[in-house]
């Protein structure tokens, strides 16, 4: 069976159908308890640098060249996200992440890149 790995903000009611449910921002989400995010794990070294972040600043127009900058610090971290996938390779995987943009997130950009690099 192939690794599912699927995105979802925090916000939204956490499911049995999630898996194992990782949290991919570097800040913890505003107004998130916790206790009540039910996350496995919080992966802050597979979100963008702050630098790429704040230059984003969650503008869409900025989106494409975003991407690119992104998945060039992605590669620079290829050994533990390889090694994130083959320790959960039989889990389904939740990217959980606290953008309102469900369209141009970093999230959309991390879940493409672990499909491809599996």
């Amino acid at each position: 069976m192939a690794q599912q790995i699927k995105i979802k903000r925090i916000y939204d009611d956490n499911a049995k159908e999630d898996g194992y449910r990782v949290l991919i921002d570097r800040l913890w989400p505003r107004g998130v308890k916790k206790e009540d995010a039910h996350i496995d794990q919080w992966l802050k070294d597979f979100s963008p640098s702050s630098d790429l972040r704040k230059w984003f600043n969650h503008q869409p127009e900025r989106f494409d060249r975003f991407k690119a900058l992104y998945r060039e610090e992605l590669d620079s971290k290829k050994q533990p996200i390889q090694e994130f996938l083959k320790n959960h390779k039989d889990k389904k995987i939740t990217l959980l992440y606290g953008a309102k943009d469900e369209t141009h997130n970093h999230a959309i950009v991390l879940q493409d890149y672990l499909k491809k690099i599996k």
